[in-house]
């Protein structure tokens, strides 16, 4: 196992499991914990890692955010080391995956932690060399809580179909960053006439989300969503 940091609160960590037969963008898999004592504990993350591999053959990335009250997170994110081993159960999920051949274009809409699926599916977009159009917005509480942004950065500036809007709901936004939360005015700019959108994030900002393509007259049924916890964007 090999670890890094994303942000002051994730960590990406790229897993070797023992044995796997490979995964969509968009997939997740289950952590599990064993204490000492015999105590389990189990999570799911998303899978940030491209259907082939995050480095090499085999391996595959999953960034993880410290949660509050997290008691799995805060052990994957500040405690786990290089060869320490790990249960993981998947790949798991078949509804919110992405594969080139499905073509576009799509809408990803991200919030917070959120974008690791919907990553997963620009980071094999890019690797395939696809030319499918890619719109993604991401919305986070502040600039220091954007994962991957030098590489999104990187991404957007390439000139291939993909383009990146991040908006900043608490906190000042860098130069050519949007202040703000995801809104109609915002989805109008950026959605597509067909296509498919995936939406990921907390239950608020994914409700919001899909509610808005809805009214906008998307069809529901191009509409793929992911939902966790809380709401915090």
């Amino acid at each position: 196992m090999a670890r890094w940091t994303e942000t002051h609160s994730a960590a990406t960590l790229r897993l070797r499991p023992a044995s796997w037969r490979g995964h969509r963008a968009g997939q997740h898999v289950d952590i599990r914990l064993t204490a000492e004592d015999g105590y389990q504990a189990e999570r799911s993350y998303s899978i940030a890692s491209p259907p082939n591999g995050g480095g090499a053959d085999g391996t595959i990335d999953v960034t993880i955010e410290r949660l509050e009250d997290g008691e799995v997170s805060a052990y994957l994110v500040d405690e786990m080391q290089p060869g320490d081993l790990l249960e993981v159960r998947g790949p798991i999920g078949g509804w919110f995956v992405w594969d080139v051949a499905d073509g576009g274009p799509l809408l990803l809409l991200a919030g917070g932690s959120g974008i690791v699926p919907v990553m997963a599916m620009v980071r094999h977009r890019h690797q395939q060399g696809s030319d499918v159009r890619v719109r993604m917005v991401v919305s986070v509480r502040t600039e220091e809580d954007l994962f991957y942004a030098a590489e999104l950065t990187e991404l957007a500036a390439a000139g291939d179909g993909f383009e990146l809007v991040v908006t900043v709901t608490r906190g000042e936004p860098a130069a050519g960053h949007r202040a703000g939360r995801l809104d109609a005015a915002l989805l109008d700019e950026m959605r597509w006439n067909g296509g498919r959108a995936y939406a990921c994030g907390p239950n608020g900002f994914v409700e919001t989300a899909t509610g808005l393509l809805v009214a906008a007259g998307m069809d529901p049924a191009e509409i793929r969503a992911e939902r966790f916890g809380p709401s915090g964007i």
